[in-house]
Order: C-alpha cells, then sequence, then structure tokens
C-alpha cells in the first residue's frame, strides 16, 4: 500500500483566487511563554487544496452537510484520452484542464467526482456547471503526477454547518 498526499500546503501568503483576502496562520501562543503553541487561522473555504459544494455558486444549491461522508472518498482513475467513466468511479486531471468539450463530456457521464490539478485553475462557468449538476469538484490537488491509472481517492472537508466548500487532506491510497 502507498499513499500519495495530494494537498497542498496551508501558509500565509500562500496563493488565493484573485481579489480573495490572503491566508494568515498567526503563532498566538508560544511554549516559552504560554506552556503551548497555538495558530490562529484566517482561510477562506476555498483556499488551498479545497471541495466545492453547489451552494458556492447555485441559489438554493445543496450544502456540504447535504453530503454523506462517502461522498467525498472512493475509487477514482487518472484522466487519459479514451477514458470510460461512470458514476462509480472519480477522475482526476493531471496533465490536461478541463475545457468545454471535456465539460461536457464529464457532465453527460456523471463520475462519482472530479479532480483538477493545482496547474489548473478551471472556468468559472464550467464550475458552475458541475455544481448544477451536483458533481462533485474537487480543486488544485498537489503531486498528481504520481497517481497511477488507479486508486482510491479521499478528500475529506472540514464539518462546515451550511458550507459552500471546505479545504480538505486529499490523498490517494494505492
Amino acid at each position: 500500500m502507498k499513499i500519495i498526499d495530494l494537498t497542498i500546503p496551508m501558509h500565509s501568503g500562500m496563493s488565493v483566487y484573485p481579489g480573495d483576502p490572503e491566508v494568515s496562520i498567526e503563532l498566538i501562543q508560544t511554549i516559552e511563554k504560554d506552556d503551548w503553541n497555538m495558530r490562529r487561522i484566517l482561510i477562506n473555504s476555498h483556499d488551498g487544496t479545497h471541495v466545492n459544494a453547489p451552494i458556492h455558486c447555485v441559489p438554493n444549491g445543496k450544502n456540504l452537510d447535504d453530503y454523506p461522508l462517502d461522498s467525498f472518498m472512493g475509487p477514482a482513475k487518472l484522466y487519459k484520452e479514451g477514458l470510460e467513466i461512470d458514476s462509480q468511479f472519480g477522475v482526476i486531471f493531471h496533465e490536461t484542464n478541463i475545457n468545454r468539450k471535456l465539460a461536457d463530456w464529464i457532465i453527460a457521464n456523471k463520475p462519482r467526482f472530479v479532480g483538477l490539478s493545482s496547474k489548473f485553475e478551471i472556468d468559472i462557468d464550467i464550475e458552475k456547471e458541475f455544481l448544477v449538476a451536483d458533481i462533485m469538484l474537487f480543486e488544485r490537488l498537489a503531486n498528481t503526477d504520481e497517481l497511477p491509472d488507479e486508486f482510491m481517492f479521499y478528500g475529506i472537508p472540514l464539518k462546515i454547518k451550511d458550507g459552500d466548500g471546505s479545504p480538505v487532506r486529499a490523498f490517494a491510497v494505492t
């Protein structure tokens, strides 16, 4: 068994979507002064490696609470030209961004979930179409170059009440 970490490290000053507030992770208590270390974390629900819920851009869409935990994990395939998918498998994109043609193919075949490498930023209109179609979308996945053709994917969100999305600790098990 091999575990591949697919998560971008969170840190102050990390890259965020243009116009979004910056991430701030600040040491507010120290062992020397307070007998323990503690950090204050200010992040947006779509910073770093994250999952989107339809309410992110669909009026009255589902939020994170509307999905059982097993929706955020499952068997997955690495996208390659000619790949066949269905609702039993997720599909992760490493070398290819999701263009209009691929988006139409994804919506027609309705995979279990979709994940996109951190090398790419999904088109906002395509993202919205996925969320309208109730296709779970994971963004900014790291280390996708290490993925085999098939694997188990896990992208567990924080339990944010009425969440429109959440940072996840994403990983693959082979």
